[in-house]
């Protein structure tokens, strides 16, 4: 409540279904009467205990929101089944990636021809945990060594499951082929990825794969699981999608290493523009603020009018449980309002500044208790 007041906050912007944080925020920036936007990124279920509860969590938290933003249209399916939202007020815009940080280098990576001496670099980075598939790789690897002499594999990530694929490495006497980088920083990504050739992902579920992204955008030909999201990515050429078992994945993988890597059509440098014209932060964040434009111009709803919202959410007695939950924050919220008032609260001043090539920068300061001139004086060698 003092941040929104202080900072003059017209907008929430809430992400992840798993944020206490996020979605305690959501319910909160309603009864302060903003605007509220919320931003989905994961795949839920509707058949195991956690993810009914956090569906039914979900349903109450989202009744007020203004927006919902999801990465794939997939994840947008899965959401208004999840919560029972609106399917008008649930968008989509997906993930991108800064194509300046990720540039292919093909001096990195080993020349690929007829020759036996060769080798083609199969990249993996990901958390190495049961949801990224792991279990998946363990079985993929050895059939592919046996199959291409001139194949390694490159593992980058950290997890509860790096010991199988160790034990694997150690049972197949595969110590030579496959290289553990461990967790490697977001900084380092783009020069592990130059190395290889294809970039395999192995995902069980995924809403949006930014790695498969990072990956093409690097010059990498892609091979991955087709679940969630992930066939919304990237073009047929740019990626080999199979089925979540380890024959298809084997398959799908075996295809990419003969006919994919040294196809003249999978050019890193082609890659890479493809990616950088298809995809933007720039073009992100202009959808993200044409939504904040839509939401700032929304009738704001009465308590009753919001109370009426979470009366429907939930069966049996879900509906009165969320009443009783959003009573109890409005009577905090009027006791705040009067222990505290908001007109006790300092308000940020909201500067309004004008960038030129001299050293004196005028800085206007317009808030209701504050209208004065401030002047900046900044040195050209700054």
């Amino acid at each position: 409540r003092n941040i929104i007041i202080r900072e003059g906050i017209e907008i929430l912007h809430a992400h992840q279904a798993t944020s206490v944080m996020a979605l305690e925020c959501c319910m909160f920036a309603s009864t302060l009467n903003i605007a509220s936007v919320y931003t989905d990124h994961s795949l839920f279920g509707f058949d195991d205990i956690a993810s009914l509860h956090l569906n039914t969590v979900l349903t109450t938290i989202l009744a007020t929101v203004d927006a919902c933003i999801c990465v794939s249209h997939t994840c947008r399916e899965n959401l208004i089944l999840r919560a029972e939202l609106d399917p008008a007020s649930v968008h989509v815009i997906p993930n991108a990636v800064d194509a300046d940080k990720f540039t292919p280098d093909v001096s990195m990576r080993s020349k690929v021809s007829s020759g036996d001496d060769d080798r083609v670099k199969v990249v993996v980075v990901s958390r190495l945990v049961y949801r990224k598939g792991v279990d998946l790789l363990v079985g993929i690897i050895p059939p592919i060594c046996r199959m291409f002499p001139n194949v390694d594999f490159i593992i980058g990530g950290d997890g509860s499951k790096k010991l199988a694929l160790e034990e694997m490495v150690e049972r197949e006497q595969l110590q030579e082929r496959v290289e553990f980088l461990g967790a490697v920083p977001h900084k380092g990504v783009r020069d592990v990825l130059v190395r290889g050739h294809v970039f395999l992902n192995c995902s069980l579920t995924e809403s949006f794969c930014i790695a498969l992204l990072e990956a093409a955008c690097s010059g990498l030909f892609a091979v991955s699981t087709n679940v969630g999201g992930v066939p919304e990515v990237l073009p047929p050429d740019m990626i080999n999608l199979s089925e979540p078992t380890v024959s298809a994945m084997v398959a799908s993988l075996a295809d990419a290493i003969r006919n994919r890597v040294s196809s003249p059509s999978t050019d890193p440098i082609k890659f890479h523009e493809r990616i950088r014209s298809m995809y933007s932060w720039r073009r992100v964040a202009e959808q993200t603020v044409g939504i904040y434009d839509k939401v700032t111009i929304m009738p704001r709803m009465t308590f009753l009018q919001r109370l009426e919202r979470y009366a429907t959410c939930g069966e049996f007695c879900g509906g009165a449980i969320s009443c009783l939950l959003y009573i109890t924050v409005h009577f905090v919220y009027l006791t705040l309002e009067w222990f505290c008032p908001r007109q006790e609260i300092d308000v940020v001043p909201d500067l309004a500044y004008d960038i030129c090539d001299g050293d004196l920068h005028t800085i206007g300061a317009n808030t209701k208790k504050d209208e004065r001139t401030i002047k900046v004086c900044k040195s050209r060698s700054s």
